[in-house]
């Protein structure tokens, strides 16, 4: 009977899965301790930095970074990022102009060119000219919502071009065909 433990304690269980190592990392932290090392202080884990306010594991139900972008914010960043976004705005205006100014202006008028600010617009007719010169300060407001302010700032409408009476290979010098009109 020289096995049995005096003092009357019960048996230790005997220690498996994660108890066992809880044991042994507990034993090797008062071996270090008890050697002058210092305990605990040594590089983290990725995890740690997770629990310690980090990235978190997922991503959950709000937006995150680490989500599915979309191709256009993808390039509207690195538009930004290189200097890009003005060109990119004018080539908006033009290369998008029915979803900017809405479908109805954009049947009748288009653009033509977009230089240091100034939208030159080509009517299909003198009514239309008339009428979108009217408009003029919705439209802006309209290009403005949707590229931004300062991109464009002021606009050039034009009619149609009336034909030419100076082209032709039977030119004549002089009035022209108007003395038959009389």
């Amino acid at each position: 009977m020289a096995d049995e433990p005096t003092g009357g304690s019960a048996p230790e269980p005997e220690l498996r899965g994660i108890d066992l190592a809880r044991r042994a990392l507990e034993e090797a932290r008062a071996a270090a301790k008890a050697s002058g090392k210092s305990v605990g202080q040594g590089r983290s884990s990725p995890r740690a930095k997770l629990r310690s306010g980090g990235r978190r594991g997922w991503s959950g139900a709000g937006p995150d970074g680490r989500d599915p972008q979309t191709l256009g914010s993808l390039t509207g960043a690195v538009a930004k990022s290189r200097g890009w976004s003005p060109k990119v705005s004018e080539g908006t205006v033009l290369g998008r102009w029915p979803q900017v100014v809405g479908e109805d202006i954009a049947t009748h008028a288009e653009p033509v060119g977009l230089r240091d600010g100034v939208l030159s617009i080509s009517a299909e007719s003198t009514a239309w000219a008339t009428q979108l010169r009217m408009m003029q300060s919705q439209i802006l407001a309209k290009i403005a919502a949707a590229v931004g302010d300062g991109v464009v700032t002021t606009l050039r409408i034009t009619g149609p071009t009336a034909p030419s009476w100076r082209k032709g290979e039977r030119h004549v010098r002089g009035r022209g065909p108007r003395d038959t009109y009389g």
